[in-house]
């Protein structure tokens, strides 16, 4: 029998990003990015660039102060 990979949906609530980066930081396969287009509030807030990349570890999540961003196994 093949196991099939499993796999994550990274949300970010990009209206609510401050853009501090620590869930980039964070995120050890490099998963998200700062976007290069603003939020309503002026900043460059965190976007999923690679999201078949993520392991579903959430360090994104508990390093988010404003709790912007969740996981979802698919």
């Amino acid at each position: 029998m093949i196991k099939k990979k499993k796999t994550y949906q990274v949300v970010v609530r990009q209206e609510f990003c401050k853009g501090c980066n620590l869930c980039i930081e964070y995120c050890k396969p490099q998963v998200l990015a700062s976007s290069h287009s603003l939020n309503e509030l002026g900043y460059h807030y965190a976007e999923a660039v690679k999201p078949e990349e993520c392991t579903g570890c959430m360090s994104c999540t508990l390093v988010c102060p404003d709790l912007v961003i969740e996981v979802y196994s698919e």
